[in-house]
């Protein structure tokens, strides 16, 4: 008998271990989700701010088609984006389509000096500057995903319950970019 209530009360542990364990994973999930909500919205911002670039660009530098088609293709490709991780890897390449774009730009005085493009230029920074809070928000919280995922005895359970490590948003390829600053020539 005593046999048996020890069992029992082993079991009961078990229980309340992986309900611990789930209830943990789905709270650091559901964190990472909306912390990528929060993502979402510069994004969205972000998108409705290109096409007015865009125009404004075209006009100055009706020979960088190919440049400016970059940028709207990415930018298409983010918009219909699914998922947290397809989102990541095409807003990735937008990232990179635009540092594309404010390279040619610095061959045109003229368009740097207008009104329009200085004041689309100064609200993408100031998003980009939001964008890259929020993205050190949302990896904090994938971090912490993947720390508790890889924990014992999370780990145990975790692909049990379909849980495994999610991807960072990271600014990728532009890393190497942003270690050499820009050139300045007059």
């Amino acid at each position: 008998m005593i046999a048996l209530w020890i069992v029992l009360g082993l079991v009961a542990i078990l229980v309340f271990v992986v309900i611990g364990v789930y209830n943990t994973l789905v709270t650091l999930k559901n964190n990472r989700e909306n912390a990528f909500a929060d993502i979402d919205v510069q994004l969205q911002q972000r998108h409705d701010l290109i096409p007015n670039l865009i125009n404004t660009v075209k006009g100055y530098a009706k020979h960088e088609d190919s440049v400016l088609t970059k940028v709207t293709q990415a930018r298409q490709k983010a918009i219909s984006a699914k998922g947290i991780n397809e989102k990541i890897a095409a807003e990735t390449e937008l990232t990179t389509a635009l540092g594309g774009l404010s390279i040619q730009v610095e061959a045109y005085p003229d368009l740097k000096a207008n009104q329009n493009f200085l004041q689309l230029q100064t609200e993408l920074s100031d998003i980009e500057n939001k964008l890259a809070a929020v993205r050190r928000f949302f990896n904090s919280a994938t971090k912490e995903l993947n720390i508790a995922i890889q924990k014992f005895p999370n780990v145990i359970f975790a692909g049990m319950f379909g849980f495994s490590s999610q991807p960072m948003f990271d600014v990728g390829d532009l890393r190497d970019q942003m270690k050499t600053p820009p050139k300045v020539e007059f």
